[in-house]
This record gives C-alpha cells, sequence and structure tokens, in this order.
C-alpha cells in the first residue's frame, strides 16, 4: 500500500473508523482471480488491514481506552499463557451492576477482571459506556466490541475465529442479548446470572451457548426464565439436531452468587472454534439491526427488527427457504463450495439464478474492509433479487 493510500485509509478509519470499502482508492484495476491466486492477494489485503487498524487504534491500545464520539470505554486486558499456533484466544468479559452509582459499576468491573483466567488468551474485560440497566447492550455497544475484537487481532494476534463472549448479572444480560445479534462473530457464548428479557434465540444455531443460574436467583424471576429459555434451546436443538449447542445449568443452593462454579464455562467454550460458512443460517434481525450475518447481507434500506433469511448451502446450491427481502448478497469462497462450476440459488423451490461466478480482488477488498473480519474476506458475490413465487 502507498502512502497516500495509506494516509487515505487512516484518516477515514479514524472518522468512523471501518468504513465500506467501495470509497476507499486502490492503485490497481480489479482483477478476476484464480483459486490459487486467492490466498496470496488474501495475505496482501489482511497485512494491508491489520495496519490500518493498528494505526487507526494506536491511542486506544495505548490509553485501553476506546472513545466513538462521546462515548468512552475503558478496557482491561490479561494475556494468559503462550501464544498457539493458530492464535490467542480472546475472552470478552463483561461485568456486572446496572443502573447504580457509578461506584458500584467500577467495583463490579474491578471483580470480573479477576474472576476468570482462561488458557492460551487474552482476557478483556470492557467497563460499560453508561451506568444504565442495559449498560452491555446499548446499540452504541455493537460498534465497540467490534473495535476491541479489531484491536485484538491486529496488536495481540488474535485468531478471529476465536473470540468467546461471556458476562455475570448485567453483564449476562448483555450475553443474552449480544450472543444472538452478533452471533456470528463468536466462537462460543456463556451467560452467567442474567435476565434473557424477550429476545429471541433463533439466531444461536451456529452459536454454542451455556447458560448458568441459581437456584434460588429468584430477583426478576431469574431463575424461572432462565430455566424457560434451557427448554426452549433443548426444543430447538430437537428440531434441528446439527445447529443449537448448549449446555443448561441451574445451581442446585445458589442465589445470584454462584461461587464461581460457573468458572466451568472456560474450558466448555474453548473447545469451540467459529465456523464462519456455516451451512445453514437462520438469521432474524434483532431490535439492534445488522446488515451482515454470516455470508448473508441484506439492503441496508430495508433493514427491520423480526425480519428472517433461512438459507443452507449443499454442494453448488444455495437454497433459501425464508426471505423477507427484495433481494439478498450471497458472498462466496471456496471453502464453501467449488467456484470453478456453476452456482445455483434456489428460492422456493425456484431456481432464481444459476451460473459461473468469477473470484475478483475488488470484492476481496471490499468483503475485508466493510465487515472488518478476516473471516469475511470474500472473493466472490452473488446479489438475488427476490420475488414471490
Amino acid at each position: 500500500m502507498n502512502g497516500m493510500r495509506l494516509f487515505f485509509v487512516v484518516i477515514l478509519l479514524s472518522m468512523a473508523l471501518f468504513v465500506d470499502a467501495a470509497r476507499i482508492s486502490d492503485d490497481t484495476a480489479p482483477q478476476v482471480l484464480s483459486a490459487k491466486e486467492v490466498p496470496e492477494y488474501e495475505k496482501t489485503l489482511l497485512a494491508e488491514w491489520k495496519d490500518s487498524v493498528k494505526t487507526a487504534l494506536a491511542a486506544s491500545y495505548r490509553n485501553r481506552m476506546l472513545r466513538i464520539d462521546t462515548l468512552i470505554m475503558p478496557l482491561h486486558w490479561s494475556i494468559y499463557d503462550e501464544m498457539p499456533a493458530d492464535g490467542y484466544a480472546l475472552y470478552i468479559s463483561l461485568h456486572g451492576g446496572g443502573e447504580a452509582p457509578r461506584s458500584v459499576n467500577d467495583s463490579q468491573w474491578e471483580n470480573q477482571k479477576r474472576n476468570y483466567r482462561p488458557k492460551n488468551a487474552v482476557y478483556l474485560c470492557p467497563r460499560s459506556i453508561k451506568d444504565v440497566w442495559n449498560m452491555h447492550f446499548l446499540p452504541e455497544t455493537d460498534e465497540f466490541y467490534r473495535r476491541i475484537i479489531m484491536m485484538a487481532e491486529a496488536y495481540f494476534d488474535v485468531n478471529p475465529n476465536k473470540v468467546y463472549i461471556m458476562g455475570y448479572s448485567a453483564g449476562g444480560d448483555g450475553v443474552w442479548r449480544m450472543g444472538p445479534r452478533m452471533a456470528d462473530t463468536w466462537a462460543a457464548a456463556s451467560m452467567m446470572a442474567g435476565h434473557p428479557g424477550e429476545v429471541s434465540l433463533v439466531n444461536l444455531r451456529n452459536l454454542p451457548f451455556m447458560i448458568w443460574c441459581g437456584e434460588l436467583d429468584a430477583a426478576y424471576d431469574r431463575n424461572k426464565r432462565c430455566q424457560e429459555r434451557i427448554d426452549e434451546l433443548e426444543q430447538l436443538h430437537t428440531a434441528d439436531p446439527e445447529g443449537y449447542i448448549f449446555e443448561g445449568h441451574i445451581i442446585k443452593g445458589k442465589g445470584h452468587w454462584m461461587n464461581l462454579e460457573d468458572n466451568a464455562a472456560i474450558d466448555w467454550m474453548a473447545q469451540y472454534v467459529r465456523n464462519p460458512y456455516p451451512k445453514k443460517i437462520v438469521w432474524r434481525q434483532e431490535d439492534v439491526t445488522e446488515r451482515h450475518f454470516y455470508w448473508l447481507s441484506a439492503p441496508v434500506d430495508e433493514l427491520q427488527e423480526g425480519k428472517e433469511v433461512i438459507a443452507s448451502i449443499k454442494g453448488n446450491i444455495v437454497n433459501i427457504e425464508k426471505c423477507d427481502y427484495t433481494s439478498i448478497t450471497l458472498s462466496l469462497n471456496d471453502k464453501m463450495m467449488n467456484l470453478d462450476n456453476p452456482v445455483t440459488v434456489v428460492y422456493k423451490g425456484k431456481k432464481v439464478f444459476d451460473g459461473k461466478v468469477e473470484r475478483r480482488s475488488d470484492v476481496m477488498r471490499s468483503t475485508l474492509y466493510s465487515r472488518n473480519d478476516p473471516a469475511y474476506m470474500f472473493p466472490a458475490q452473488i446479489q438475488v433479487r427476490i420475488v414471490n413465487l
């Protein structure tokens, strides 16, 4: 990357931090790539992207603090053990507290720093951006978590497919929401002593999820609501045995504090690595909408809570069972299918696309910079128009 392009990228990243790559200039014309050429170009792009992330987040890393507009999120991290060959794991651990004096939430943050010790990992505790009941799942938090992950990937060589989220009490409230909302980000999640509210669990189809609650934790009916969600996940898994991996624990004789019995969640989560290209996706928009989910992207002007897409891949056939949008974009790579062969897309039993798809350098660049997740750097895309058939 030449100096002018680096300067342009860094200025954009400093303002909105990671922008749509279509707005980032490239000195080279888009190229059609072969399957063998994709990995080499991927290395080049990834090195460029990490360099830009390091530059944009240098102050955040140095000061252990993220700032977006007027909001500030202090960070604490510890690095445990040696880095594995495939990179460190990252555990984002959310503290308790809520709508309480700042000193109470500060104290809970201090506790969270000490309560867990994952192996071969970066253990990172963000301090909530506001002292409110929904502190860890405010609409603004999604971007903070993304920046935490990007910083960890750039500075600590964290493996993007070994990122976990966990939290206690108000932090557990956060995991109930952020698990489904950003399910395509996490390798696994563990909820400790939180309240699920009315959150939908269907997005957890490809996210291993753990539930911990004390048998006597009756405030707000946490114990009853957690048991209901354990039962719900059991039903989802029974109906779809390849999905909805979970464990639920209602700890006998324990109240809101479980005396760290929930520490077992660390090893349970560690056995899972994210699959960014699951063969089946169930995607329901939550109250904070997302444009992308795994290998699917929806039109930005049609995002709305409750809209759903169900899609699956078998060989070179993509089957769209349900889609509540007028179009859907499929991002593809050779880990998902053989892109040297034609791709067929079927919607409700009817072919809506059938043909060869090019691997393109500009698609790789745009998907990397729009998603800011190395796993979601795709060489090929298909936009499918959805009609009532």
